[in-house]
């Protein structure tokens, strides 16, 4: 205990010691307890889906407790670098889930109309995943650039590599995972003060962008249709998920009682949260909530209180891009927009979702951490700069 003890005692300095007083403890331990829900809700709602389709009753709730290693690996191991070597980890594995995400278009595995996934070596992987993280660190990287040095084309590679990779999205065809990135890029747009005008401008572009997807994807135009007009049938998982969250009401039907969830395809992953919902309720169901809200006003707090102004870009991106994920899968469980794809951050199942999340949420925590000799000029109109007169 006493050699334990020592990693974590402020008078060796140790890099455990320096990481431990310096990273937020607060958000760190939520984004734990996050994934303690997810497991929770996996034991509820895995078994019904595996016997579904002949596996053992416990198949992917074990998996999903394997797959919380490697992701809180991925947080510990990116919450340990520095500003410098977040933007390494980020631009390697972008340039490296680019590559593969034009791989799948011609390699991938093809699942209900849509290639997102390549195989290696027996075990599947989904790019896009590992792109969100890395894109808004490197997008947040390219601005803070630009905003310091005018002479510095930030905007114009941030630009490019949006629309690189929404290209890449659109067309696997992948229009959830498109959205997010877009929302991303706004959100930089907005922090980075850029003009109303301009953010006008490409809200219009991305409305555009979304009425062709729904002429150009007879996926997206189902999903739409039957939104909007339930009657027609088609609209079966959204309504099993609505049965499934009323269904337990305030305290919840009980472990292993909810029956609803029985008839949700998807309850270990994309509708964990309704599935939950009918056997612990709904004030368990707002507790959830009410963590994930606890973590994105964290962060965002923490970002906006970094003198860096890459920092707080960074930061505040990948806040954002946690915050409209969990906000996406949310509404969709809820049946208040049509259903996307996207996962609950640390609760769904999916491997590479949990570890390209820890990975992101490890470079939050390491952006973050408190740093009191880092006094760069921002140059970005918010508290820091104006109250610290622009960090001498």
């Amino acid at each position: 205990m006493t050699a334990i003890s020592a990693w974590f005692s402020r008078e060796r300095k140790t890099p455990i010691a320096e990481w431990w007083w310096t990273v937020d403890r607060e958000l760190m331990f939520a984004l734990i307890a996050l994934m303690g829900f997810g497991v929770l809700l996996s034991f509820a709602a895995s078994p019904p889906v595996a016997e579904r389709i002949g596996l053992g009753p416990w198949h992917f709730t074990q998996r999903h407790v394997l797959f919380c290693i490697p992701a809180l690996l991925a947080m510990f191991a990116a919450s340990l670098v520095n500003a410098r070597w977040a933007r390494v980890v980020a631009l390697v594995t972008l340039v490296v889930m680019i590559v593969l995400l034009a791989l799948t278009l011609r390699f991938g595995v093809e699942v209900k109309g849509a290639r997102r996934w390549i195989s290696f070596a027996g075990q599947s992987l989904q790019p896009s995943e590992f792109v969100k993280p890395a894109y808004a660190v490197i997008s947040a990287w390219f601005i803070s650039e630009q905003m310091k040095r005018k002479d510095m084309p930030g905007h114009i590679f941030a630009a490019l590599t949006t629309g690189l990779i929404v290209a890449l999205l659109l067309l696997q065809p992948d229009v959830g995972q498109t959205a997010l990135m877009l929302a991303t890029y706004g959100a930089l747009l907005f922090l980075s003060g850029i003009s109303w005008w301009v953010i006008g401008g490409l809200g219009a572009a991305a409305l555009g962008m979304g009425g062709l997807a729904y002429l150009a994807f007879p996926h997206v135009a189902r999903r739409i249709n039957a939104f909007i007009n339930p009657e027609t049938g088609d609209n079966y998982q959204a309504e099993r998920a609505l049965e499934s969250l009323l269904e337990g009401g305030w305290f919840g039907k009980g472990p292993g009682e909810g029956i609803a969830k029985r008839y949700l395809p998807d309850a270990h992953a994309d509708f964990v949260f309704a599935a939950g919902a009918s056997e612990f309720g709904i004030l368990f169901s707002l507790m959830l909530v009410g963590l994930i809200c606890f973590i994105v006003i964290r962060a965002l707090n923490l970002a906006l209180s970094q003198h860096s102004l890459f920092n707080r870009l960074a930061a505040s991106a990948l806040a954002v891009q946690f915050g409209v994920q969990s906000a996406i899968n949310l509404t969709v469980n809820l049946n208040l927009i049509p259903p996307k794809g996207m996962t609950l951050p640390f609760v769904s199942y999916g491997g590479t979702s949990m570890i390209a999340i820890g990975l992101g949420m490890g470079l939050l925590l390491a952006l973050t951490r408190r740093k009191p000799e880092e006094t760069f000029a921002t140059g970005l109109p918010i508290r820091s700069a104006l109250d610290n007169g622009g960090a001498k």
